[in-house]
């Protein structure tokens, strides 16, 4: 069957065809019409074709070089129906790029498990694309006895791998091995009859890759062609094989297959319905035309949508579809007589269609069946010839879907900021011109136990929560719901308008930053000549984002943070910070002037580079920084060589930093492990965290460091926390107070006290026209641990930040404003 839909899918309309191709019922005798609605069931297959446009495969992240290649299947969820969806047409629409080098071989369809596989192509470095550029459908068929499917489809890609061979073309026989990697999607029942939507594979944390692809859904009526054993044309014979084939036949399509034809009648139109929204939505969306796919000499009227014979306001519709000339010109009033036809007559209504006669609602399955394969035909040349416009279209789509799809794991909520944190038992007091009281905090609440159990709770729901929508379903994320990391941001944005003596309004303007990096160009190339200032229009904004790992850390430790970040700004350029790689123990002092080098001389680089192609009229600067990372970012920020880039700060996120050392840490095992840290190495890093670098508490490397304005230039802060954590004090990565610092009257305290309004003073200071600060609590699923020493001293959750990227999934795609 599906190989001869294929020929039929590929039939060219001006070629003349056998009257029998298109089951057009009106164009053939009376008799032979009755014996072809009348034929048994297996005329009423339907299929449910999902078309998969490969368009580019980009390499983030791949740790091995070689030849890779994208297989891809699908099956049935509960595996009731037939287990596995059937390749039904490749379309290579443009040639691989470049055909020579990156892309060897041809695309194959393995008829042992269905699946299909594109050309091998070659992978040398990080950043690359390869152009794919192939469309493959495949097929799921609803047989003669069985109902429309209540089972989702799983839509698998596997990333096969092999090495370098001498001859690429040698190779591909080689691609039977195990796969690198696989990702699986859900397409859920609702899905089915028609979808249309931009899905981006990304595989694993190992294989950090993205294929831009997107995933179309439409029913259809499965093979347009008569059986080949269909009743001969004489009438005497045709008369004789109804009586004897067909006895009791009107019985069976009343009762059995009555029902049956009724809910294919409206599922046919609610997948033309679709079809056809979709299809208006793209061409108005990428302002191009539909019309210009349709010949002058295309034949409309052979795609007559009922026969006349039906309700008398259907047959006006049935009358306009007639009326339609040929020509491309008058393809706009398709849309029309469609909308017509399934608003004004509501075919969907059962009562309607159950009043109709049996041999019309069978006329109307085989025309509603040949005019949606038309459009659907339409579609797919459409979306071949506009393929760059519609996969951008899509992509914002889906892009503006994260964030409703998934709010399941996050709870949002507004923060007030206080004026000033102050002692005795007083939290979150919130001291201002109108006098408001200060609203105190039991002394047995902990914050950390409140978020925990707040998330704890949520997860809970998560679990009991029945997720049934249309949308693709990742299932790396969807397959159990409730271990994804649950994410509580509490966000504030500030409107705080520009003052002070330092605070110039020209901070704002982008050619202000033209001259920020003086003491990297020299004057004389910053004094613009006429022509310079003509290739100001091409000049580009530079994106600096700079990554920054922990305590004996690795400068690769941040790379999903990296990978999503590029994902959102594909123009970033990103530094992995590695000049204090195995130097981490020493004085932060010294971390933050190698950090300060390293970034002013990776942004002088950068800005030379972009001198030759037109010039750099802005430079945004975000920092990402994990654990001590962090404070090592902000020793960089008061280092003189930074000064001229602090005007171009943008976006700063602190994952689990300890911005207030750590002090009131609850965790003993861990407070017992930097003692020992002290002792036997004497790093003087775990002096300064612990603010014991000085008998004097306000000469503290920790209490200058807050006094001095590290985070008043940035437009957004982000603190990611998380309570699960025992390595950094919740109250630290979170800058806020806790109740063992509120309760403390002593010199300490009131130290702490300082440190910490110190740092919310930067925050609100009036430095930025606004500003976004923002909170996250994330909250792992740690049940598969078990309870070891990992999650006793809370390293587990420390570290689980490095080894996901579910929570930077979440924030970042749902606040993609912050990271461009």
């Amino acid at each position: 069957m599906f190989r001869r839909m294929r020929c039929f899918i590929g039939l060219n309309p001006k070629s003349p065809s056998p009257p029998e191709r298109f089951l057009d019922a009106k164009t053939l005798p009376a008799s032979r019409r009755r014996a072809i609605l009348f034929k048994p069931p297996d005329m009423l297959d339907t299929v449910h074709e999902i078309a998969i446009y490969i368009h580019r495969f980009h390499n983030l992240d791949l740790f091995q070089q070689g030849w890779y290649q994208i297989k891809i299947s699908m099956r049935w969820e509960d595996g009731d129906l037939i287990s596995r969806g059937t390749p039904a047409r490749v379309v290579q629409y443009e040639a691989p790029d470049p055909p020579s080098e990156s892309v060897v071989g041809v695309w194959r369809i393995d008829d042992v498990d269905n699946s299909f596989s594109t050309q091998p192509f070659r992978i040398k470095y990080a950043r690359q694309d390869v152009l794919l550029s192939v469309m493959v459908s495949f097929n799921f068929a609803i047989g003669q006895y069985e109902s429309q499917s209540t089972s989702a489809v799983i839509l698998k890609f596997e990333l096969m791998y092999t090495p370098v061979l001498e001859n690429g073309f040698e190779m591909q026989a080689s691609f039977d091995a195990v796969p690198a990697a696989v990702h699986e999607f859900r397409i859920p029942p609702k899905a089915l009859l028609g979808l249309h939507s931009y899905c981006p594979v990304h595989f694993d944390v190992f294989h950090a890759v993205v294929i831009d692809l997107s995933v179309h859904i439409v029913f259809l009526k499965a093979g347009a062609h008569i059986s080949s054993q269909k009743v001969p044309s004489n009438s005497h014979m045709v008369g004789d094989a109804i009586a004897e084939h067909y006895e009791g036949q009107n019985q069976v399509l009343g009762f059995g297959m009555g029902s049956k034809l009724i809910e294919l009648v409206k599922s046919l139109c609610a997948s033309q319905e679709i079809l056809l929204m979709e299809l208006q939505k793209m061409s108005n969306s990428i302002g191009e035309k539909v019309d210009d796919l349709i010949d002058a000499d295309i034949n409309l009227g052979k795609f007559e949508l009922i026969s006349s014979s039906i309700k008398p306001e259907i047959s006006t519709a049935n009358g306009g579809v007639s009326a339609i000339k040929t020509g491309a010109d008058q393809w706009s009033s398709v849309f029309q007589i469609f909308e017509k036809l399934n608003g004004t007559s509501d075919l969907g209504n059962d009562v309607i269609l159950q009043s109709l006669p049996k041999d019309d609602i069978l006329d109307l399955f085989f025309s509603l069946g040949n005019q949606l394969l038309f459009i659907w035909n339409a579609f797919l040349k459409f979306h071949r010839i506009h393929r760059f416009k519609i996969l951008e279209y899509l992509h914002q789509a889906w892009s503006m879907d994260r964030k409703a799809e998934w709010s399941i794991w996050m709870v949002h909520s507004k923060i007030e900021i206080p004026h000033r944190y102050l002692r005795s038992g007083t939290d979150d007091s919130l001291h201002n011109k109108f006098g408001k009281a200060p609203i105190t905090r039991k002394s047995n609440d902990d914050p950390a136990q409140i978020a925990a159990t707040r998330a704890e709770l949520h997860r809970r729901s998560i679990a009991q929560m029945k997720i049934n929508n249309r949308s693709i379903q990742d299932m790396h994320i969807f397959s159990n719901p409730s271990q994804v990391p649950v994410v509580l941001i509490d966000q504030q944005v500030m409107n705080v308008p520009l003052h002070g003596s330092g605070n110039d309004p020209s901070v704002s303007s982008p050619n202000q930053n033209d001259f920020s990096a003086e003491p990297l160009i020299s004057r004389a190339k910053v004094a613009t000549s006429q022509s310079a200032l003509s290739s100001k229009k091409h000049a580009r904004v530079l994106k600096v984002v700079v990554f920054v790992h922990g305590f004996q850390g690795h400068h690769l430790d941040l790379r999903l943070v990296r990978n999503q970040w590029l994902l959102i700004d594909p123009g970033a350029e990103c530094l992995m910070s590695e000049a204090n790689e195995d130097k981490t123990s020493g004085d932060f002092r010294e971390m933050g002037s190698r950090l300060a080098e390293e970034v002013t001389a990776f942004i002088k680089k950068k800005m030379d580079k972009y001198s030759r192609y037109g010039g750099c009229k802005e430079v945004k600067l975000s920092f990402v920084g994990h654990s001590i990372g962090n404070i090592i970012i902000r020793s960089a920020l008061t280092e003189n060589i930074m000064g001229p880039f602090l005007k171009n700060l943008h976006t700063y996120m602190s994952v689990s930093g300890p911005h207030l050392g750590y002090w009131y840490s609850s965790n003993s095992l861990f407070n017992s492990g930097l003692w020992l840290l002290k002792k036997l190495k004497g790093a003087p890093c775990i002096h300064q965290l612990t603010i014991t670098d000085d008998p004097d508490l306000q000469n503290t490397f920790f209490y200058k460091l807050c006094k001095q304005k590290t985070l008043e230039n940035f437009k957004n802060i982000i603190l990611l926390s998380s309570p699960q954590d025992g390595y950094v004090p919740y109250h630290s990565a979170r800058m806020e107070l806790c109740p063992a610092s509120a309760s403390d009257n002593s010199k300490k305290g009131q130290i702490f006290l300082e440190m910490l309004n110190s740092c919310l003073d930067q925050i609100r200071a009036p430095s930025s026209v606004q500003r976004t600060f923002m909170r996250c609590d994330v909250n792992f699923d740690t049940s598969a641990q078990g309870r070891n020493l990992n999650t006793m001293i809370g390293r587990a959750a420390h570290i689980e930040f490095l080894e996901t990227d579910y929570f930077a999934k979440f924030i970042m795609w749902s606040y993609p404003e912050l990271f461009r």
